[in-house]
């Protein structure tokens, strides 16, 4: 039988690998546990890490030992009750005996029956975050040279050793060594021919001069073989890579909020954990997705993050003053052929008398034909108003680019979440 033995020094985060491997392999898990934690905590506290336990039954493996084997006889003291050839009936129950619990439920730490780990902050948001994407994403054109990749560009003198072409170097060193020999060899083997030449001669009329000087000559030119390099730097060829401009896949997310009087501050705040919960994900998920904000009451304006969320604000409700921006903002600064658009819009439903018509009007007309998807959730317990109403129009005109959906209460932000912007297939 042979034995291997790892002598290797451990090196560091050794088992992270074990860990990425266990992930795996108790995903659905662990999306339950995180599930349930999403349930009880806040949006707000969303980017810190989660405690996950695992019954252990569900995390044993199969185990292999050696058997005895062999037929056995033993002599048991004190037995009254079998003789030589009875069977012996399996103990009833798992484990071999009582376990540690009494049978009663309890409130008190953990059992002993669940292994129990945490969660790191990127860990929680993967699972957070996990089977989600932006809809109809697409490629567009290059509009500039920030997004490329490395690609092969042929061999050159020029680079770092991690990158050395051991082949062509070596055939390099080979084709020098011949050419820089070549002559050298070529005088050896004349000398040579001319040494033998001298010395079959008469020792009457031999030369012993001019043997010496041959002599001395085939010496010079043996060392001077000897002394080209098998390989030099010269000889040394590396990899070369350039980098290929790649179609970018930008994308913006214009994020609509309604701060009017009509909605309540318990309103604005499921409103800001929404777009909370929207940031984390386009920030985790994509690189290059910029994010304009964008508030509203009787007008709208394009506010910095800061203000987007801390603000406080009120007035009356005109729906269309932020469509119309959003417009605006599209014809100066994103145009369609270069973007991949999105929109998010939060409001409680309320609006200013006939103004959703006028929205309907907006997004079927100027804003729909460029955007990507519209996503769009009211906040309201109560009866839907004429926004509502308008926009399940433009839903049933527009098919899978207008997604609408209700939260009443802020236990509903993270499944409503998930319907929006949870992976479609292609069609």
């Amino acid at each position: 039988m042979s034995y291997f033995i790892d002598r290797r020094a451990n090196a560091r985060n050794k088992s992270a690998v074990n860990r990425q491997r266990f992930l795996r392999r108790y995903r659905s898990h662990i999306k339950r546990a995180v599930e349930e934690s999403i349930n009880r905590r806040s949006i707000t506290d969303m980017e810190r890490g989660e405690k996950v336990s695992i019954p252990a039954r569900d995390i044993s493996e199969p185990v292999f030992r050696h058997g005895q084997g062999g037929n056995r006889t033993i002599v048991s003291p004190g037995n009254k009750e079998f003789v030589t050839g009875d069977r012996l009936r399996r103990p009833s129950g798992g484990g071999g005996g009582n376990g540690s619990g009494d049978g009663r439920a309890s409130n008190q730490g953990e059992g002993m029956d669940e292994f129990a780990f945490s969660l790191s902050r990127e860990e929680f948001l993967d699972f957070v975050f996990d089977g989600l994407e932006l809809p109809h994403l697409e490629r567009k054109q290059l509009v500039d040279m920030r997004e490329v990749r490395p690609v092969r560009a042929g061999v050159g003198r020029d680079g770092v050793p991690a990158r050395m072409n051991v082949v062509r170097s070596m055939r390099e060193a080979y084709a020098r060594r011949i050419a820089m020999r070549a002559p050298i060899r070529r005088a050896l083997r004349e000398a040579q021919e001319a040494l033998d030449e001298e010395e079959r001669k008469d020792p009457v009329l031999r030369n012993p001069s001019r043997i010496r000087e041959l002599k001395g000559e085939i010496e010079a030119l043996e060392k001077r073989l000897e002394a080209v390099p098998f390989i030099d730097t010269y000889d040394l060829r590396y990899n070369q890579l350039a980098d290929q401009p790649q179609p970018s896949n930008r994308a913006v997310m214009f994020c609509i909020m309604d701060v009017s009087g009509s909605m309540t501050q318990a309103h604005k705040d499921i409103a800001k954990r929404f777009f909370l919960l929207l940031y984390l994900f386009l920030e985790r998920n994509y690189e290059r997705v910029e994010l304009v904000f964008i508030r509203h009451h009787t007008a709208a304006k394009e506010v910095d993050e800061e203000e987007f969320f801390y603000s406080r604000e009120t007035g009356g409700t005109i729906v269309s003053s932020a469509l119309g921006l959003l417009h605006e903002v599209i014809e100066e600064r994103y145009p369609p052929g270069d973007w991949n658009l999105y929109v998010a819009q939060a409001s409680d439903g309320d609006n200013w008398d006939d103004d959703s018509v006028s929205c309907r009007r907006l997004l079927d007309d100027k804003l729909m034909p460029l955007l990507r998807y519209f996503a769009y959730v009211e906040i309201t317990p109560h009866a839907h108003q004429a926004l509502w109403e308008e926009y399940t129009r433009v839903a049933e005109r527009h098919g899978k680019r207008f997604a609408m959906q209700q939260i009443v209460e802020a236990s509903d932000i993270y499944p409503v979440f998930r319907e929006l912007f949870k992976r479609r297939q292609a069609a």
